[in-house]
């Protein structure tokens, strides 16, 4: 039976001489922040690895803002993929753009306040984010959704779709309709880890393996 990676983990990723891979962390070990909602599991590689995860991944989203980044369980983030929260935008109601007073201590309490009711940023279960990868403010990724690199995504994304590109499209989806209804029923990421290892098989399985029948096999290893 496969291992699973131990989610309390710093570092998930073990070399066979036993070293840890240090450019990879679990994210909810390396992020503490009031703004975060991080799932298991839910990891993130740079090859150049900050002091300051939360700030490298999120840069605008600052403890106390009015907005959340959810990143669900099992989550896969590539290096240089950023997630563009709301309060990095500007007020756009005006003539100009320019934020004058932030530049102004006495301003700044109440133009923040106006900053309220901002759109969360809601990443599902089983995510790829690929290398360089944009998400704009209020952007929604279903489960098991593939971002290609170099993307920007903004808006609602479905279930098992791959997009890419600028402004990202949907390419395709990564299973048909009914596949896609029976993995979010079984919720797979949400199971304990001895019946996620034991099902590692199926989750895992390569082409030419089809999709229908690892389902279904899937199905089989759900807890009662």
């Amino acid at each position: 039976m496969t291992r699973m990676p131990d989610a309390a983990a710093r570092h998930p990723l073990v070399f066979p001489d036993g070293t840890a891979h240090r450019q990879m962390v679990n994210l909810a070990v390396a992020i503490d922040h009031p703004n975060w909602r991080i799932g298991r599991n839910a990891y993130a590689n740079d090859f150049e690895p900050p002091g300051d995860w939360a700030a490298r991944l999120a840069p605008y989203l600052y403890p106390g803002a009015p907005e959340t980044l959810t990143i669900g369980p099992f989550c896969q983030i590539a290096h240089g993929a950023r997630f563009i929260t709301a309060s990095a935008n500007h007020p756009m109601d005006g003539i100009s753009t320019y934020p004058f007073p932030v530049f102004d201590p006495e301003a700044l309490a109440s133009y923040r306040d106006g900053f309220a009711g901002l759109p969360d940023t809601v990443i599902g279960p089983d995510c790829w984010i690929g290398h360089g990868a944009l998400i704009l403010p209020g952007a929604r990724l279903g489960a098991g959704v593939i971002v290609g690199a170099g993307a920007v995504v903004s808006g609602e994304v479905p279930p098992c779709a791959i997009v890419a590109g600028n402004p990202a499209r949907v390419i395709r989806r990564r299973f048909t309709e009914a596949e896609i209804e029976m993995l979010l029923a079984l919720a797979w990421w949400d199971w304990p880890d001895d019946r996620l290892a034991a099902a590692i098989p199926h989750l895992a399985a390569a082409i030419p393996h089809l999709a229908a029948r690892d389902i279904a096999a899937l199905a089989r290893e759900k807890p009662a």
